[in-house]
């Protein structure tokens, strides 16, 4: 339940690959092609001003198929499954090792793991191990019951506020709590509101799916009662904010005491709803605990319609909410209707992934680092993080020289800046210290009860640390996460195991493709510390302003430059690239991409780089961008990511980054004429 931002590389869509210098896996040659690209997936038909995502990957795109169980294929999609078969496996050799060999965490693995695999035991139990649940819900008789049910992370349902423990964005070495808006069942406001065919049919289809599982439940008059929960979510979509100002750094910093929040949203019934976290609303000194509230101005209508709202439709509510959150620990019958709306509908997979699969993400999402543990053991040998380590420094060196030359920078801001990068934190691979689950049961003949378990763990174990230091060595992802991210918080940037691998970094293939690929990653990544909501923190993690206003100004008309070409994509007919919210993310490519090349340039250390096969060095490193995010979707969830997440569709993170680039045009003699081509006063120079 962590609030802590963390700014990640990949977007929510995520080639087999290699670990670096595992000995286990040792190889030749590059794992793709002659030295790290895939030649024969280019269509080179296609000239690169006119579409370089095609250019590189159109071969491919042509005869590449969608798995049946997945949104998407690809670079990312293909290393996420070499991920989960590499977990399959350790899962695997546990269940062959005699009990009495387990240690205590591998036995909490394989105990769950089991659990979730035995689908007999699941369909023989039906609605038993969640019925109290259930019954506690139908019970429900006052809004103070509906407040106190919200709140619950045992019952894990949806409530109109979200509560988290993250880190002080002023004051990054204390905990803090967070508050966010929250509610709705699908994935954005826009869902709710917008008159596009497509968004209606979705919304048709999310009634559809409410009334199903209404009856699923047993419930009587279930269409009726599903339009008053899809009635209620509206009315809540209509007071949230959008996602360009959720976004603002500015806009959701809104502390106060505790108290205030029934001044702020006075219809909400906070005493219970606080008194069911149980987090201590004093401090040690006696004080009064203050609160991060995020969108500020929507709390109070939330609590309006909270208030407005009878207890009967808010009981429904959480009662399909819960039903969804369990329902792949329930019989199939639910399983697979929550899977027909959210997998079919908003994702257009057809297919569930097999059971084997979903369980290692269970096991990933719930005790992580017991199993990243193992997974490091095997998969990621000491001489890959040192390579890692190697490539993020000559990432940070080639940052720097970047600011010391910027011509729209004055010295002020340029040293702290520089201050900035100095303090930056790299993580590389794995925690150096990992989670303890001691305090945590599983037990194998009750899945509901340790999928509950799991939650309350967690969450007590942030509530108990709210009055300590804030510990920095923590990680918000697992090693096998197929990811990266920057904190602002912490000045740090993460780099999991999984990700350290072909295509993105191969140690047999040339310079210029790691460059293009790991190195454009950590470029991204070093990025989120200067693009437009990251610069507003120090290099101690502090958020506060240390530009002059004129750079401020300055760096501000580059960024509104960046959103107007990103709103000309179109990924679908119809439907456009949303730049304001994907800005972050936009920024973060456009300099990865551009610090990428600087440091390859760094490499060569004056010498001419080689040609290989005809292709220069840029031209390798540019293909190598493309390559990485070679990526073919469902048009359903091209719909989903486009209007619900941070970060813009792949074809776009190639073309939108290498068109601002003047060695690109270079490179591959891109001419005015062609479709993306950019006169150069238009192109966007960040850092």
């Amino acid at each position: 339940m962590s609030s802590r931002p963390l700014r990640a590389v990949l977007c929510g869509a995520l080639l087999t690959g290699l670990v670096l210098g595992s000995p286990a896996l040792a190889q030749d040659g590059p794992k793709l092609g002659k030295w790290g690209i895939d030649l024969a997936a280019m269509d080179k038909s296609v000239l690169p001003g006119n579409d370089f995502f095609d250019y590189v990957n159109g071969g491919w795109l042509k005869t590449a198929t969608i798995p049946p169980d997945r949104s998407s294929t690809g670079s990312f999609q293909d290393l996420q499954i070499l991920s989960e078969e590499r977990l399959k496996t350790i899962v695997s050799d546990l269940a062959a090792k005699p009990e009495s060999q387990l240690t205590v965490e591998e036995k909490k693995l394989h105990d769950l793991y089991d659990a979730f695999e035995d689908t007999a035991a699941i369909e023989a139990a039906g609605l038993g191990p969640v019925q109290q649940d259930l019954d506690y819900l139908e019970g429900l008789k006052t809004h103070a019951d509906v407040a106190r049910a919200m709140a619950s992370v045992k019952l894990s349902t949806q409530s109109i506020y979200g509560i988290g423990v993250g880190v002080d964005d002023k004051h990054p070495d204390n905990y803090s709590v967070n508050l966010v808006q929250s509610g709705l069942g699908m994935p954005d406001r826009d869902y709710y509101l917008k008159d596009d065919p497509a968004l209606v049919k979705t919304r048709d289809a999310y009634r559809k799916y409410l009334t199903d599982m209404l009856t699923l439940a047993g419930m009587s008059d279930a269409a009726a009662r599903a339009g008053r929960i899809l009635a209620l979510e509206t009315e809540i979509a209509k007071v949230q904010w959008n996602r360009a100002d959720r976004r603002d750094a500015d806009k959701i910093y809104n502390p106060m005491p505790v108290s205030a929040l029934k001044t702020l949203a006075p219809d909400f019934d906070w005493d219970s709803f606080l008194a069911e976290t149980h987090i201590p609303l004093t401090k040690p000194d006696g004080s009064e605990r203050q609160v991060i509230v995020a969108e500020k101005t929507a709390f109070a209508p939330l609590g309006t319609i909270f208030k407005n709202t009878p207890v009967s439709t808010w009981r429904d509510y959480l009662v399909v909410h819960y039903l969804h959150t369990f329902a792949a620990y329930l019989p199939k019958r639910f399983d697979d209707l929550s899977f027909s709306f959210y997998g079919t509908v908003l994702g257009g997979r057809t297919q569930q992934l097999d059971r084997k699969t979903r369980g290692v993400h269970l096991l990933d999402n719930l005790i992580g680092e017991a199993l990243g543990k193992l997974y490091v053991a095997r998969y990621f040998p000491p001489q890959a993080k040192a390579k890692a380590d190697e490539l993020v420094a000559n990432l940070l060196k080639a940052y720097e020289a970047d600011i010391r030359t910027l011509d729209w920078m004055s010295p002020a801001t340029r040293e702290k800046a520089l201050e900035k990068l100095h303090l930056f934190t790299p993580k590389i691979g794995y925690p150096t210290k990992w989670r303890d689950y001691s305090a945590l049961t599983i037990t194998r003949q009750d899945l509901i009860g340790d999928v509950q378990r799991a939650g309350e763990f967690e969450w007590n174990r942030e509530v108990a640390r709210i009055n300590q230091p804030v510990d920095k060595a923590e990680w918000g992802m697992t090693p096998s996460t197929i990811n990266a991210y920057y904190n602002p918080s912490f000045n740090e940037i993460v780099f999991p195991a999984a990700i350290l691998q072909a295509p993105f970094f191969d140690p047999k293939a040339d310079d210029a493709v790691n460059y293009g690929g790991i190195g454009m990653v950590i470029g991204h990544e070093i990025s989120h510390g200067f693009d437009d909501q990251g610069s507003k923190y120090d290099g101690h993690g502090v958020f506060q302003d240390w530009w002059t206003k004129e750079d401020r100004a300055a760096f501000d008309a580059r960024t509104k430059a960046l959103v107007a070409q990103y709103d000309a994509f179109e990924p679908l007919p119809g439907l456009h690239v949303i730049g304001a919210n994907t800005l972050g993310e936009n920024i973060a490519d456009n300099a990865g991409v551009a610090i990428a090349l600087k440091a390859y340039h760094l490499s060569l250390a004056g010498k001419p780089a080689p040609v290989l096969d005809g292709y220069t060095g840029d031209q390798r490193f540019f293909l190598s961008v493309g390559q990485i995010w070679r990526t073919k979707m469902r048009e359903s969830a091209i719909r989903t990511q486009t209007l619900s997440n941070e970060h813009t569709v792949a074809e776009f993170r190639v073309i939108g980054p290498t068109r601002n680039q003047n060695e690109w045009y270079a490179a591959f003699g891109v001419k005015a004429g062609q479709k993306y081509y950019l006169p150069p006063d238009r192109r966007v120079h960040l850092w």
